[in-house]
């Protein structure tokens, strides 16, 4: 490696460290400009709380022993949804490239559903499967599972035309160019649909808990703006928000593995 090469590679190490030294300082002002606003009575502790305050309620919780579950209970519905949903729409987008006709038929239904507000779908999901973790889990899938089949299966129809007919006239079979092509060309498609999948199972779960759980950070929620406790309420939606960037993160992670 060239010392120009070195020059360049230290340059972008700093860069990345400035941004995220910058992105630390940002939220850190922005709690410490909260706190303070908090004390110094500009804003209403009642209606808008403060960090001292949500660190309080966080402690207590703990100490209960009923915080942990209720983070459990929605990492666990979260990461069951979104590995459902990961499976079965890249099966479901397989199945509609090998099958043309099928794909033809169903691709206004899957543009239908895939529109349809999932906010509306959640009580009809309480009636017809009762409460409890099942309908939270399928109406995590519902929020994602309809734009994921269609994302990867307009990925998979656009392979190189190329590559597909060099198969073919060495006697491959269809098999043969989804083994050899279209998955191997398609896999950071799929890993870039499942960064997007993972936060909306997560909003699924918690729409679904907000009707129908008696456990969860969705719960926590709603129990807490029932009896105006909004420290919890706060307390857990910044909960939400560190679950969401680490599931994202992890994800991101193994996206960078592939890809270099």
């Amino acid at each position: 490696m060239s010392e120009e090469q070195k020059q360049y590679l230290d340059r972008i190490l700093r860069y990345q460290k400035g941004i995220r030294f910058f992105r630390l300082l940002l939220l850190i002002g922005f709690l410490v400009f909260w706190e303070a606003a908090a004390r110094m009575e500009l804003i209403n502790v009642f209606f808008f709380s403060s960090p001292c305050r949500m660190l309080k309620t966080f402690v207590s919780l703990l100490n209960s022993g009923s915080l942990l579950m209720h983070i459990g209970c929605t990492l666990a519905e979260t990461l069951i949804s979104f590995t459902l949903v990961t499976v079965l729409s890249l099966l479901i987008a397989i199945w509609l490239w090998y099958c043309r006709t099928a794909s033809d038929v169903s691709e206004p239904f899957w543009v239908i559903l895939n529109s349809l507000p999932k906010s509306a779908l959640a009580p009809l999901l309480i009636v017809w499967l009762g409460t409890g973790m099942k309908t939270i889990i399928i109406a995590g899938m519902s929020v994602a599972i309809f734009g994921s089949i269609i994302n990867i299966y307009t990925g998979l129809k656009q392979v190189d035309e190329d590559m597909v007919k060099l198969i073919y006239t060495l006697n491959g079979t269809k098999r043969d160019v989804l083994m050899k092509v279209v998955l191997p060309k398609n896999i950071p498609n799929v890993i870039s649909n499942m960064k997007v999948n993972i936060g909306l199972s997560l909003v699924g779960v918690i729409i679904g808990e907000f009707l129908a759980a008696r456990r969860g950070l969705g719960y926590l929620i709603i129990y807490g703006s029932q009896v105006f406790k909004l420290d919890m309420v706060l307390m857990s939606i910044m909960l939400l928000s560190l679950i969401a960037i680490l599931l994202y993160g992890i994800i991101h992670l193994l996206e960078k593995k592939y890809t270099y």
